[in-house]
């Protein structure tokens, strides 16, 4: 079968297309004939080594898959050849195949197409995480979302919206506020043309906002957390900007507000059935139009460095797909 692999840490135009044997599944596993391969932007920071998860060499890129089940291995009962399904891999979803633990695996409806279902499982389960779990939001509060027009972003906006928080999308252009606006948000901050700081003040009467959710941090990320509200909650999603922000501390003291960490992926191995769970609901929900688990473009396989390219380029509004 055909997979792109990561020999060594390197940029995504150094990724080699090669054949490798098909997987085979062991107990307790079933093998995924990968329909869709969703990317993400710490898929860039893992193939350079920037990533604090090191696959070993080789490996691919690609943390979570749609397909069909082409064969399931001994002792699995819940799945049957041909299930349509989605899964989350941690890496190695660019490929055309993929074995995964059974448990790992959740079914789709049919209505879901494989694109759609493939990029809801990290962006969403990741917002949903973040805003149930770790937020502690009440229905009526300010949600401030930066990035708010990337994949995680844009999940943030419409489950905020879901859960009845005025969501307020944050974002580098026009463009990208206006599409986040038609996904939930019902206020916009241009913060490429604005004082990111004194916009969310504005926007919030002078008391300032409840949660913040935060992908990009950078710069923005203090000027986010001067206009949090008293008792306000900072999400620290990621780093999509590059530069890890370094906050200081007397403003938590000055605003009473806490800063809290949302490490989903070590939240998954910790907590597996509420995880399941929680991807569960995120499939039903898409299914039935809730949420768009929007799919900004989609690319063959072999032309996964021009969609990772994509990523870094911060152009994306939504998921970017590949066709294994």
């Amino acid at each position: 079968m055909k997979a792109i692999l990561c020999t060594q840490y390197c940029q995504p135009d150094d990724l080699v297309l090669a054949d490798v044997p098909d997987p085979v599944a062991g107990p307790g596993e079933a093998v995924i004939a990968i329909k869709a391969a969703a990317l993400n932007f710490f898929d860039i920071l893992m193939i350079q080594g920037k990533y604090q998860i090191k696959p070993p060499f080789p490996f691919s890129p690609a943390a979570e898959v749609a397909g069909a089940i082409e064969s399931i291995g001994p002792g699995v009962t819940d799945l049957k050849v041909g299930d349509r399904v989605v899964a989350s891999c941690g890496h190695n979803g660019a490929r055309e195949k993929i074995a995964l633990p059974a448990a790992s695996i959740v079914k789709i409806p049919d209505n879901l197409d494989y694109d759609r279902a493939a990029g809801i499982i990290i962006i969403y389960g990741t917002a949903l995480h973040a805003l149930e779990d770790r937020a502690s939001p009440k229905p009526g509060e300010t949600l401030a979302v930066l990035g708010a027009a990337g994949g995680t972003g844009l999940a943030a906006c419409e489950l905020g919206k879901l859960m009845g928080l005025k969501v307020i999308a944050c974002a580098s252009s026009d463009e990208k506020l206006a599409f986040a606006k038609a996904h939930g948000a019902e206020l916009t901050l241009n913060y490429g043309k604005e004082d990111l700081k004194e916009g969310l003040r504005k926007l919030t009467d002078g008391k300032g906002v409840d949660i913040i959710f935060d992908p990009v941090g950078g710069a923005y990320a203090e000027q986010a957390l001067r206009s949090i509200a008293w008792e306000g909650r900072f999400l620290v999603i990621g780093f999509a900007a590059g530069d890890i922000p370094k906050m200081p501390l007397n403003l938590a003291l000055l605003k009473g507000c806490d800063i809290r960490g949302v490490f989903w992926g070590a939240w998954t191995r910790l907590n597996p059935a509420k995880n399941r769970a929680n991807l569960e609901k995120l499939v039903k929900w898409t299914a039935e139009g809730k949420i768009s688990s929007h799919v900004d473009r989609t690319f063959p396989l072999a032309q996964t460095a021009d969609a990772l390219k994509v990523l870094a380029g911060r152009q994306a509004m939504g998921k970017v797909i590949l066709h294994p």
